[in-house]
């Protein structure tokens, strides 16, 4: 029976939805707007959608509608763009994030201790005391904090913090002391112990991280399970449909499994094992099929090959400015790195590889070199982060066809350390997203949620001007490398999914793709980078089906 219904609030549509036999629906009367396949905008005023959730037909206002509909929505003329592809995340540690402690924004030692301690009171019987989200760098400290001035507020259980970037923990002596960590512990090959007169301070680098991983309890499935259905919240309410999860194990992969089977898996998540280990366990053969109507994918694996800058981390072809001598850690020997592509691409397995400094973005250029002499086809071959490139290696991503997967947010967050780290005159090549593009390369633009906050519309701000939210520095920080609206707007989308061998299925409305879209108030190519930094998400929808409504 036909039941062609108007609808005014989304809630009323998600009912019918589930109550109706979907076939053909209209979403009317949008200010709709989209890239086709060549990155041409493309203007709609509705939206034809199947019975399978994909787009059927985009139609203007002059297009007859069609007659026979079983679902009918009226957009109120508010502007509906496709749902963002997040290039690059950590899905569960988004919801763990989102759960435990949270330091980031903290201005201070002073008040992140005092977060510390308040945490510590709220939640007296946990054994451990997990958080993150700190930066020395944003308190002015000029060092890291350490293990004593984590006693002096949380003295009798043990506290592990990560980094804003992931990439170090400080703890206090009481978790060195549950790990068996002590002045003769040696920091393993790519990690680094921080020490005081030969002893801990309790800042460890890197893979010096996993001195504890014996010692702090695991999470259960599920609190696996609550963490996923955090972290899909917050995407959904950011307007982001799809997101390349970085480092997925063998537990994220079961959790997302999990929630597949229950069908409450909404948001699409295209999976990068973390080491080759999980990829085994994981794909076994090769990559995953798509799975639950296009949700979950198994894409490839995730590589290491530096640390990070603020960490000093980063693998440099030069020392570091504010620490002679020292050029970072190198995760992975040059051997390492190319027997890791190679077991990941003779089975098909997409590689995506973390190389922030410009020695890693060298070494892993040149790995790549050598692996399309033996692995031929579409490879799609990627490097994470991308940040510091030396500018003669710049057109290797070209010559290569190397994915640049970068992201926009980093560049104002790191500007003022980048400066430090690196000194005024080797930041040609740092976050260098217009070069790169001049250059012949893709750009997936994302946001490395949890170490920024996932929300698309400031990123594309900065990627646009290269400012932050106080429009410092005025007319923008190395103003040659801010990108086109569009450009920006692509790299989030058309080409994020392209990233992800998912451009078949999602990043556009185009008819046969998924109807995955989000719906705002204005313009996106009319209003100004400050004003689409603002902007909030109304609706999101995930194949022609409402997931959001913003209260």
């Amino acid at each position: 029976m036909k039941n062609i219904i108007k609808l005014a609030t989304v809630s009323v549509a998600a009912a019918m939805l589930s109550t109706v036999a979907h076939a053909d629906s209209l979403i009317e009367n949008v200010n709709g707007i989209t890239l086709d396949k060549n990155g041409e905008v493309v203007r709609f005023t509705a939206m034809v959608i199947d019975d399978e959730g994909r787009v059927k037909e985009l139609l203007d206002r002059k297009d007859k509608r069609p007659a026979d509909l079983d679902f009918q929505y009226d957009g109120e003329g508010k502007t509906l763009i496709p749902g963002f592809v997040d290039a690059h995340g950590h899905v569960m540690g988004m919801g763990f994030a989102a759960l435990t402690l949270d330091l980031s924004g903290t201005r201070s030692l002073e008040e992140a201790l005092q977060r510390v301690r308040d945490y510590a009171e709220r939640y007296p019987n946990r054994q451990w005391l997990i958080g993150n989200g700190w930066n020395q760098e944003s308190w002015g400290l000029g060092r890291f904090p350490t293990a004593a001035e984590l006693d002096s507020v949380v003295p009798d259980r043990p506290v592990f913090l990560s980094r804003v970037d992931g990439h170090a923990v400080w703890v206090n002596s009481r978790a060195m002391e549950a790990a068996g960590i002590d002045a003769k512990t040696q920091a393993p090959a790519g990690g680094a112990i921080e020490r005081k007169n030969g002893q801990p301070t309790g800042i460890f680098v890197d893979l010096a991280e996993r001195l504890f991983d014996q010692a702090i309890p695991q999470p259960r499935p599920v609190e696996r399970d609550l963490a996923l259905m955090k972290a899909q919240e917050i995407l959904l309410a950011n307007g982001v449909t799809a997101i390349a999860d970085m480092g997925t194990t063998m537990e994220d992969w079961q959790s997302f499994r999990r929630a597949g089977d229950k069908g409450q898996l909404k948001v699409r998540i295209i999976s990068y094992a973390a080491e080759i280990d999980n990829m085994i366990a994981i794909g076994g053969p090769g990559p995953s099929p798509w799975l639950y109507d296009d949700r979950l994918r198994l894409a490839g694996v995730k590589l290491y090959v530096d640390g990070a800058l603020g960490s000093r981390g980063a693998l440099l072809k030069k020392p570091y400015a504010d620490q002679s001598g020292h050029s970072g850690l190198a995760l992975l020997t040059s051997a390492q790195l190319k027997n890791k592509m190679s077991r990941a691409a003779m089975d098909g397995f997409q590689t995506a590889i973390h190389a922030i400094g410009d020695q890693a973005n060298a070494e892993t250029l040149s790995a790549i070199e050598e692996m399309q002499s033996s692995y031929r086809g579409d490879r799609r071959w990627r490097i994470e982060h991308a940040q510091i490139v030396d500018p003669a290696d710049l057109p290797r991503f070209a010559q290569t066809g190397t994915i640049a997967s970068m992201q926009p947010v980093h560049q104002t967050s790191d500007r003022l350390m980048a400066e430090v780290r690196l000194g005024p005159n080797r930041l040609d090549g740092a976050y260098a997203w217009k070069s790169i593009l001049d250059s012949g390369a893709k750009v997936a633009f994302g946001t490395d949620v949890p170490v920024e906050s996932v929300n698309p519309f400031p990123g594309l701000a900065v990627a646009m001007t290269r400012e932050d939210e106080n429009g410092e520095p005025f007319g923008g920080w190395l103003p040659r490398e801010r990108v086109t609206r569009i450009e920006a707007w692509r790299a989030y989308t058309l080409d994020a999914a392209y990233a992800g061998f998912a451009e078949d299925r999602i990043g556009s409305l185009e008819p046969g793709k998924r109807a995955d879209f989000v719906i705002v108030a204005d313009d996106l190519l009319l209003s100004s980078p400050a004003d689409i930094r603002k902007f909030r998400v109304e609706q999101t929808w995930i194949a022609g089906r409402p997931v959001y409504r913003s209260e």
